[in-house]
Order: C-alpha cells, then sequence, then structure tokens
C-alpha cells in the first residue's frame, strides 16, 4: 500500500487514482498521520458484503438486540371485561 500525503493526493489526484485501480488501496496521510484510504469500488463492496451479517446468521445469534425503549403504560384504568 502506498503513502500518500494529503497534498499530494490532492495536486496529483488522477495518477492517486490510476494507482489504487492498478495497484490497489492507497493510504492518505495529513500531517504525517494516516487519515484515510482509497480503495477500487469492487474492494469497497467485498468488505461492506462481509461486514454485514445475513438474515440467517441474526436470526442464529444467541445475543439479540434488546435495546429498544418500551413506552410507559398510561395511569388509566383497565377496561372491564364485558363490557
Amino acid at each position: 500500500m502506498s503513502v500518500w500525503p494529503v497534498q499530494d493526493a490532492k495536486a496529483r489526484f488522477s495518477e492517486f487514482l490510476e494507482a489504487c485501480l492498478k495497484q490497489g488501496p492507497q493510504l492518505v496521510t495529513k500531517r504525517g498521520v494516516e487519515a484515510a484510504v482509497l480503495v477500487p469500488v469492487s474492494e469497497w463492496r467485498r468488505l461492506q458484503q462481509a461486514a454485514r451479517p445475513s438474515l440467517k446468521e441474526l436470526l442464529l445469534t444467541d445475543a439479540a438486540p434488546v435495546d429498544f425503549a418500551l413506552p410507559s403504560r398510561g395511569r388509566l384504568r383497565r377496561r372491564t371485561p364485558g363490557l
């Protein structure tokens, strides 16, 4: 993976993009600190699919998400049966 300072990536964007398409992901640094990565769209889609669980995986998981708030019950009396 090649490393590009943000100034070079901006000034030579066409070359930066071509390097990404031919060589793979390209790392961008800002003030010497890793900031972003440019990846080909095919690689991005593959990563997105790998990160997204399937419906089957969600249904079979032991830890189901239960972080939802239940509304509080009102103070009204319940109806009596038969009326």
